[in-house]
Order: structure tokens, then sequence, then C-alpha cells
């Protein structure tokens, strides 16, 4: 508002306030979103909407995967077994997928990693077809989805870096996220209509019809071969990759955090059995929509983070507080408050992920982002898949809203212990940070 402005405002005595149009402007892109990259990089915006429609279908499979074994064996300790069974693989292939990811064209090792994706998906199709469904099946192709994913997450998360501006990572983060949350709301709730009215089959189908568009726009990027200085897939170079990772407790600090918080926490095996009390499939596609639904929202009024440059105290507060409110599910009297509470968990898990998404994306030099990704992938990846197995566990002999709550009790003790023996992390500060070398060059769009 300039001078005269004021002047002629005093002459007019009192009048309503008016929000000055550039601080509406500056408070709606804290509380929106920004999609800068999107319009900047073709190949970015290529990478976004192809996986995008793959992992709603991913998404879909991943609550048929475990509704399945439910309806097969009737025990939700086998439904976290099946996590158990896919942590062997992603523990072995992200960090060979990472070491691959530094050595070749990351564009082509998503592509390989996609097509077989969707072949597993076929074998899930055939096999619902039959008139007795083999729960082995089950386990050997989750397992073998999982060792794919491994291979796949990490040339995929070390993709980003080389496709928009070091300035931009945060907003490129964000919008991963935002992504990623769109096909986990979308994706259980349509999966647990399908279901319900067209049957398992059809379900794994639409999954592998969704790889058609992740290939086609993975075809119309260009290549992203590896950084000029890349070295060949070796043990060692794996070792230099944790022997980095060791050496940066900002980096220690996200992975021990959400091991622990997912590990406690993570009750997403017990889904098919707490959504009998409710209702079946339709509820149970609700129960797994409704944490990414509050990521979701996390991440649309996400351009405030960028003004937060305490990352590790966020990614501390944001685990403590999924944890509460897993904990609140447990005691949840009614669906109404389950769904609201997992919206809560989703949002406190986004705020999260944006802020460990941006340490990691700052701190690691190119010909080892690859590698950094696998022990990343593994980091988020391996909690949830023992915490299904622990929550199974304790709700075998201790119900399953006993599971939940204690569950989210421990996961709180766990990060408070966990923020009290990282001072390091706790003090980290982005402004203060910055990775140690840029890439040679950048695939630009």
């Amino acid at each position: 508002m300039s001078g005269d402005d004021l002047r002629e405002a005093e002459r007019l005595g009192p009048a309503p306030p008016v929000p000055e149009p550039g601080r509406v402007r500056s408070a709606l892109k804290l509380a929106t979103i920004d999609i800068g990259p999107l319009k900047r990089h073709r190949d970015f915006r290529l990478l976004f909407f192809g996986q995008g429609v793959s992992f709603f279908g991913s998404m879909i499979t991943y609550v048929a995967l475990p509704y399945q074994a439910y309806q097969l064996s009737g025990s939700s300790l086998v439904v976290g077994l099946l996590s158990l069974a896919e942590l062997g693989p992603l523990l072995v292939t992200a960090f060979v997928g990472g070491a691959l990811a530094d050595a070749f064209d990351r564009r082509r090792l998503v592509q390989i990693a996609e097509a077989s994706l969707a072949l597993c998906a076929g074998i899930l199709a055939l096999n619902a077809t039959l008139d007795s469904p083999k729960l082995w099946v089950l386990f050997v192709v989750g397992a073998l989805m999982a060792g794919l994913d491994g291979l796949q997450r990490p040339p995929l998360d070390a993709l980003t870096p080389r496709l928009v501006e070091r300035h931009e990572l945060v907003a490129a983060s964000a919008l991963d996220s935002f992504r990623g949350n769109i096909g986990m709301v979308t994706g259980p709730a349509v999966g647990g209509i399908l279901i319900a009215t067209l049957g398992l089959p059809i379900t794994y189908l639409i999954d592998v019809a969704t790889f058609g568009a992740s290939l086609g726009a993975l075809a119309l990027m260009r290549a992203v071969p590896p950084p000029p200085d890349a070295v060949r897939p070796s043990l060692s170079g794996i070792v230099d990759g944790f022997r980095y990772a060791a050496s940066r407790p900002e980096l220690v600090g996200t992975y021990g955090v959400d091991m622990l918080a997912m590990f406690f926490g993570m009750p997403l095996a017990l889904f098919p059995a707490f959504a009998s009390e409710f209702g079946g499939a339709g509820v149970l596609g609700l129960m797994y929509a409704a944490i990414p639904a509050g990521s979701l929202v996390a991440t649309a009024t996400s351009g405030w983070t960028g003004r937060v440059h305490r990352h590790g105290v966020a990614v501390i507060w944001a685990a403590a507080a999924w944890g509460v409110a897993i904990t609140a599910v447990g005691f949840a009297p009614n669906l109404a408050l389950v769904l609201v509470f997992l919206g809560f968990a989703g949002a406190a898990d986004m705020i999260s992920g944006i802020f460990r998404g941006t340490i990691w994306n700052t701190t690691i030099p190119d010909h080892l982002r690859g590698r950094l990704a696998g022990i990343e992938q593994v980091s988020y990846s391996a909690g949830p898949l023992l915490g299904n197995l622990e929550s199974g566990i304790v709700a075998s002999f201790a119900g399953i809203r006993a599971s939940i709550a204690s569950g989210g009790v421990l996961c709180v003790i766990g990060v408070a212990l966990a923020a009290l023996a990282l001072p390091a992390f706790r003090r980290y500060d982005g402004r203060e940070h910055v990775v140690l070398t840029e890439p040679a060059e950048r695939a630009r769009s």
C-alpha cells in the first residue's frame, strides 16, 4: 500500500481491514503446493504423471494382496508373515538397485522394473481365477514384487534431482509426495470397491493395465545417464554408500526415527480383521485410504515447509505425532473416528516424509544418490514390513485394538529416546548443510 493510499485511508476514517493483495498471495503460496517444477521441466512432468497412474494400480494390489491372504487363511498373523516374506528380497535388492542406479541409465532401470511388476500382477490375476487360489503364490509373488520394488525405487528416487534444479528440490519432493498420496487415497478406496463388486481377478488386471501409462511416459523421456564419475556396481561400492550414510548424523537420524515409528506404530496388517468390525471389504478400502488422505491434505498445504529449516526437529515431532494418532485409533469407538485419527496419522507421516526427503536430496552427492536411495528404501520399507509382523504377533495374543494402541504408545517412546540419543540430528539446520558435490550434468527439459 502506497503512502498516498495510507493518507487517503486516514482521511476517510476507520474502515474494515482489507488484506494487501501481495500478502494474500504470499499466504496462499504458503498454504498451497508449488507446481513450478511441473511447469518448467518436461521430463519431470512425464515421470510425475506416468508414475502417478502406475502407482494408483499398485495401490489397488496393495489392498487386494493382504485381503486375499486374510480371506484364504483367516489369520492376521499370516498377513504379517506375508510382510516378512517381502522383507528378505527387499533387503537384498534395494542395495543392488542403488548400486545399479549409480552406474547405469536410471530411466532404463525403472522401465525394466515396471515391466516385471506388471508381469507379477498378471500372475496374481491368474491365481485368483482358480477354483482354489493358492496362498503360497501370494507369498512367492509378493516377495518377488518387493524385490522388484527394491530394484526400482533407488533409480526412481535418484531421477528427480537430475530432472529439476537444486532450489526446486523441496517443491519436487512435495510434488512426488502429492502424487503418491493421490494414489494411496484413490487406489485403496477403488480397490475395496473393485474387490467387493468385480472380484479379485479383475482387480489385479486393472493394476496390470496401469503399467502401460508408466512405460509409455518413460519411453518419451530422455535418457538419464550415470554421472561421469560413476563407479561400476560392486560390493565395495555398496559399502562406500554405507560409510557415507554413517558419516552424516542427519541421515542416520532420518533412518532411525522413521524405522522406530513404523516398527511400533504400523498396524496395516490388522486392517483386514479390524475392518470386519465395521463392514468388511468396502470399509477395508476406506481404512487403507484414510492415512494417505491425511497425507494428501498435508502435501496440498505444504507451501509453508519451505520456510522451515530445522528439518531434524520437524521429523522428530512429526514421527511422535504419528504415534499419538495411532494410539487414538486403538481407542476409537466407531469407524468415523478411526478414519479421522488415521487421517491425522497420515498427515504427520507426510510432514516427516517431506523433511526426510529434503535432507536426503540436499546432503547426498549425485554419484552416491542411487546407493543412498537403496539405504533409504530399506529404512522406510523395512520399518512398516517389520511393524506389520509385530502388530500381527501382538494381536494374536492381546487382540486387535490392544495391538494398535500399544504400538502407538511405544512409537512415541521410541521416537523420544531416539531424539535424545541423536543431538546432531536435533540440531540439523538446512541452511548450514549442503551437498558436497553438484551433479556434473543435469537432464534438462
